[in-house]
C-alpha cells in the first residue's frame, strides 16, 4: 500500500495510490509512506521518482554504517525503530527511511501508530509540517511523545504490581501473578529504551547531515533533551523492576519457609511418641506393662501427652505463628 501525501493549504493531504499512473499524477509530493509493499509498487516508485527503495527483508542490518549513511546520488538512508505497544506485547517496528531533497521515503511492514498520528496531526494543524525534512523530524517527536506514554503505563502496571507485593498476605499464585507482570513490563521498558536510544542515534546523523535548518536543528536538540529524560526514567524503572522482582521472590521464599516450618514443628513433635513406641516395640521377653490390661491404653495416652507437649512449647515460644 502506497500512501501519498502533498501540502494543501498548509495541511498534508493524503492520497492513497493503487496504480502506477496515479503515482504519476502527483508532482510534488513532500512524504511517501510505504506499507508493506508488493515488489511491483516498489518498481513504480523507482520509475516514478528514480528512488529504489530497501527490501523489508534487508532492514535487519544492524550495523551502523548500514543504517545511515549518504548514498552517491545524495540520498539519505537512515533505518529506525519505531515502538508498537501493544495490551499484550510490545515490538520494535524496524522502518526505512530514503530522503531526497524535497520528499521522503518510508517503508516498513506494518502500519504503527505514530505515523497515524502524525497524519492526523498535519491535517488538523496548518503549517505544522513544510517540507520532508519537518515530516521526519514530527516523526521522531511523536515517536518519543508514544514511548513517554508507554512508559507511564509501565510505571502504573508495576505501581499496581507493587500494591499487590506489599499486602499482608500474598499467595504464591499472587506472587505467580506479580512475576509475569514484572517479567512483561521488563520487556517493554527495554524495548522503549532500545527505541529512544535509536533515535537518537537518527537525530544525531540527521544534525551532523548539515540538511536541517537552523529552526529544525533547535527542533532536533529539544527531542534529544526528551530523550535524555526519557533514558533517565527507563534506568528508575528497571532499579524499580529489580526491586520488585527480590521483593517477590523473597516472599514466595517466605511462603516456602512457613511450609518448611509447619513440617519441621510437626517431625519434632512426633519424635517423642516415635520413641516411645520405638521402646514398646522391642522385642524383650520381661517387659511387665505389656501383660497388663492397661498397658495399651496408657501407651496410647503417654505417646499424645508426649506430642502435644512439644507443641504446647512451640506455641508458647510464638514459633508457630504464621507471620
Amino acid at each position: 500500500m502506497i500512501n501519498l501525501f502533498v501540502l494543501q493549504n498548509g495541511r498534508l493531504s493524503q492520497e492513497q495510490v493503487e496504480d502506477r499512473n496515479e503515482l504519476l499524477q502527483y508532482s510534488n509530493p513532500i512524504w511517501i509512506d510505504v506499507v508493506d509493499p508488493e515488489e511491483e509498487e516498489l518498481v513504480w516508485i523507482k520509475e516514478a521518482f528514480g528512488v529504489l527503495l530497501p527490501e523489508l527483508d534487508d532492514l535487519g542490518d544492524l550495523e551502523a554504517s548500514a543504517r545511515y549513511f549518504e548514498a552517491d546520488d545524495g540520498h539519505l538512508h537512515i533505518r529506525t525503530d519505531f515502538l508498537l505497544d501493544e495490551e499484550e506485547t510490545s515490538r520494535n517496528v524496524r522502518v526505512a527511511f530514503v530522503m531526497t531533497k524535497q520528499v521522503l521515503f518510508s517503508i516498513h511492514d506494518e502500519d504503527l501508530p505514530v505515523f497515524r498520528l502524525v497524519r492526523l496531526r498535519a491535517r488538523l494543524r496548518p503549517g505544522s509540517v513544510s517540507n520532508a525534512k519537518d515530516v521526519l523530524l514530527d516523526l521522531y517527536s511523536t515517536d518519543a511523545e508514544y514511548s513517554a506514554d508507554a512508559l507511564e503505563e509501565v510505571y502504573e502496571n508495576l505501581e499496581q504490581a507493587g500494591k499487590r507485593v506489599l499486602q499482608d498476605d500474598i499467595t504464591d499464585h499472587d506472587a505467580e501473578e506479580v512475576l509475569e507482570t514484572i517479567a512483561k513490563e521488563e520487556d517493554t521498558n527495554g524495548r522503549i529504551r532500545r527505541n529512544v536510544m535509536d533515535t537518537r542515534r537518527a537525530l544525531s546523523f540527521l544534525m551532523r547531515s548539515k540538511l536541517l535548518s537552523d529552526e529544525q536543528q533547535e527542533e532536533a536538540r529539544q527531542i534529544l533533551r526528551d530523550i535524555d529524560s526519557l533514558e533517565n526514567h527507563t534506568a528508575f524503572l528497571f532499579d524499580k523492576i529489580n526491586f520488585l522482582m527480590d521483593a517477590t521472590v523473597g516472599f514466595i521464599n517466605l511462603n516456602q519457609s512457613k511450609i518448611i516450618k509447619i513440617f519441621s514443628v510437626v517431625s519434632v513433635a512426633l519424635m517423642p511418641p516415635t520413641l516411645l513406641a520405638s521402646v514398646w516395640g522391642m522385642n524383650f521377653r520381661y517387659m511387665p506393662e505389656l501383660e497388663q490390661t492397661w498397658g495399651y491404653p496408657v501407651a496410647i495416652i503417654s505417646m499424645m501427652i508426649s506430642a502435644m507437649i512439644p507443641l504446647w512449647f512451640f506455641r508458647h515460644k510464638g514459633w508457630l505463628s504464621s507471620r
